[in-house]
């Protein structure tokens, strides 16, 4: 009898081990597919602290500047969706790192994009 419940606590204990091992080796692989590159589409797009148009700016994008994007963010009040991440500008090499609108900053390059559902 304990020998019974001692092998399905070892095998019970191996099986967790295992998922959780696996998990952390998925979620480091993982977050390099969250971050995607595309070009400022816009003429030029405020890049703002918080997703808001309301937020402090941080800095201006221009038409062709590179954007690294990691995530999108929708604001219900605005009925708007906003891209975070880094835009690296052509003029003067200098990184800023906000929110900007996402029709101008979207991860299908400068053709128009189809916006993301919106949350429920």
């Amino acid at each position: 009898m304990i020998t019974q419940r001692l092998k399905r606590t070892v095998v019970a204990t191996t099986m967790g081990l295992a998922v959780a091992a696996g998990g952390l080796a998925t979620a480091s692989t993982a977050q390099a597919y969250d971050t995607g590159h595309t070009k400022v589409s816009c003429s030029a797009v405020k890049i703002r602290k918080a997703p808001s148009k309301h937020a402090m700016i941080l800095g201006i994008g221009y038409r062709g500047d590179k954007v690294a994007y990691n995530q999108w963010a929708y604001k219900r009040a605005e009925k708007q969706w906003y891209t975070r991440g880094t835009v690296t500008r052509k003029s003067d090499g200098k990184k800023v790192y906000g929110y900007m609108v996402y029709q101008c900053a979207n991860p299908y390059g400068t053709n128009p994009a189809p916006t993301p559902n919106i949350p429920k």
